[in-house]
């Protein structure tokens, strides 16, 4: 076994998409929590006393606030659907990468709702509820496409990965960290041995993506496991029982090679049933985009043509 030796921790490097990507979160925030903190007591009086809140001219849907808020949000809903466009446009593809551009997708796609339910003043009746519900529905099945985008492997030029390439990475990891002395292989081998492939395929595909989600969730915990194998009791507790990263670079090095290969034995088990619940959430994603396009476009006809716009 290797001796431990501790070395101050190695922060990860910033990218300036990491920055934009943080302040642009950090703006939707900022704006979404200062009209929450000098409208909440608006917000949460029954629609027959708002009439009378101080505020309310400002607040209530055709109010200044209330009118901005929509006109903003429609501008990022317009923002939100260059993503899809990126395929079909060979200029656009020449900008940035998908990951990056999905990045920016999901932040936008997650911050709308707030941004328009303080725009309807938070009322969800008639044409534009149910705009917002079916918004809420393409917000909820977003974030289902983004985890299962996320069990495709890519290389950096966004290509999805083939089978053999995805094993032959397999492979080098597994002889990395079996030239290690520091982790017996005992203690890793289970961790990179979720199940066969032939057992994934045989799986139903709900059966599949639960499955999917539970590694992934397991997933820290069981490299906490790892980690408190190697760990003196002492560091065990300073690290949350192996939950953040050690001052060992030796250790940290074999847990993520440990972290690494489990998450690729995992997409190696599920490549072909992710790729098809991916096709089917197509077929679910599309439709409600398009079901609150269409309601969008008739709200804002109808607040045109009465004058609030």
């Amino acid at each position: 076994m290797s001796t431990l030796v501790a070395v101050p921790a190695r922060s990860k490097p910033i990218t300036f998409h990491t920055v934009l990507v943080a302040l642009l979160s950090l703006a939707f925030v900022g704006i979404v929590g200062y009209v929450l903190a000098i409208g909440l007591n608006y917000y949460v009086l029954p629609l027959s006393d708002r009439a009378f809140h101080p505020l309310h001219r400002q607040l209530r849907p055709v109010g200044s606030i209330g009118l901005g808020f929509g006109i903003f949000s429609t501008a990022i809903f317009a923002v939100i659907y260059i993503y899809p466009l990126r395929k079909k446009w060979a200029w656009l593809r020449s900008i940035g990468t998908t990951r990056h551009w999905l990045d920016f997708h999901i932040v936008m796609g997650i911050a709308t709702p707030l941004l328009v339910a303080i725009h309807g003043a938070f009322k969800f009746g008639g044409i534009a509820g149910m705009a917002y519900w079916i918004m809420m529905a393409v917000v909820i099945s977003g974030i289902a496409g983004r985890y299962l985008y996320a069990q495709i492997p890519r290389s950096k030029k966004d290509a999805e990965l083939s089978l053999a390439e995805l094993q032959n990475s397999s492979e080098a990891l597994i002889g990395d960290l079996r030239g290690q002395s520091l982790i017996p292989e005992a203690a890793w081998l289970p961790l990179v041995t979720p199940m066969s492939r032939a057992e994934a395929l045989r799986m139903p595909l709900g059966k599949a993506m639960g499955r999917m989600l539970a590694l992934d969730l397991a997933r820290p915990f069981r490299m906490a496991a790892l980690r408190r194998h190697a760990l003196p009791a002492g560091e065990r507790f300073s690290t949350l029982g192996g939950l953040l990263a050690s001052s060992h670079p030796d250790l940290e090095r074999v847990v993520t090679l440990v972290r690494r290969e489990s998450w690729l034995a995992a997409k190696i088990c599920f490549l072909d049933r992710a790729g098809q619940i991916f096709k089917m959430w197509h077929v679910v994603h599309r439709p409600f985009s398009f079901a609150f396009l269409l309601l969008l476009a008739i709200h804002v006809g109808m607040a045109m043509w009465m004058g609030f716009l």
